[in-house]
Order: structure tokens, then C-alpha cells, then sequence
């Protein structure tokens, strides 16, 4: 009965790690869902969207909201980037170090383009599609809080 339970046990863990390892591909972080409450909608924030709904430049960076989005996008950044881009921006080597970014409409595009579709290299996911996982609310949070840690190479 013992090695029943047992064969169980062991079944049970190794599915659950096999499962977990498709949401855990790109690293330890789980994307964790990001409260935008207080920032305008993209959408009625009167910036150009390109074709499928996206802002091309930050919306955030001079809206009246702006250290609202500052706010929000630091804890957004702590709890889903800063696993493999480090705290603070000030990466490890991992990932690009985001302090370097450029600041910003220049930077936009990169930024836009990198949380959309990830980067993957040889096969290998090295940045998930982050928004599949957060809002463009929550990203463009993220971007405003990225340009207050920059610093100049």
C-alpha cells in the first residue's frame, strides 16, 4: 500500500514540475498581474496607435498622471523584470542592464517591440511576450519608471 501511494506521490510531483516548467521556460518569474487603477486608458490617452491598438511612444512620460505610472511601473518592474534585468534596472548580466535604455521617444520603439514579441535566440526563449502577460497600461508603467533610472553609459 506504502509503494502505491508512493508511485503516487512521485507521479504527482513529477507532473506538477513538467507542467510548471512551461510557465517557468524563460526563468524563475511567474508574470504577476499589475493594478493600473489611476492611469488613462491607452486607448482615451490621445496618443497615434499603430494597426493593432499600441501606443508608439509612452503616453505616461508627460500625462498629469506621470508619477502615478512612475509608481506603478517600479512595483510592476520589482515583481516581473527584475529576476533577470535586476533591482533597481542594474542588471547582473542576465539580461540587458535597462538603466541603458535610451530615454525617451527613442527608446520606445525598442521597448514596444521587445515586450510584444520577447527574444528568442536559437530556439531559446530568453524574454517572454510580456504582454501576454500584463496590460499595455502596466508596460507603458514600466517604460515611465525605466526612464527615471537611467544613467548615461
Amino acid at each position: 500500500m506504502k509503494t502505491k501511494r508512493n508511485v503516487l506521490l512521485v507521479t504527482g510531483l513529477l507532473a506538477g514540475l513538467i507542467s510548471a516548467g512551461s510557465v517557468w521556460a524563460h526563468g524563475n518569474v511567474v508574470p504577476q498581474a499589475v493594478e493600473t487603477k489611476g492611469l488613462t486608458p491607452i486607448k482615451e490617452a490621445g496618443v497615434q496607435l499603430d494597426a493593432d491598438g499600441w501606443a508608439a511612444v509612452n503616453p505616461y512620460r508627460t500625462a498629469p498622471e506621470h508619477d502615478k505610472a512612475v509608481e506603478i511601473g517600479a512595483s510592476a518592474y520589482t515583481q516581473n523584470c527584475a529576476a533577470c534585468h535586476g533591482l533597481e534596472a542594474k542588471s547582473g548580466g542576465i539580461a540587458p542592464d535597462l538603466r541603458m535604455l535610451d530615454v525617451g521617444e527613442s527608446g520606445d520603439e525598442w521597448f514596444a517591440e521587445r515586450v510584444r514579441h520577447g527574444a528568442v535566440r536559437d530556439g531559446r526563449v530568453y524574454m517572454p511576450k510580456m504582454a501576454d502577460y500584463l496590460s499595455q497600461e502596466a508596460l507603458w508603467a514600466v517604460r515611465t519608471y525605466l526612464d527615471t533610472v537611467h544613467v548615461e553609459e
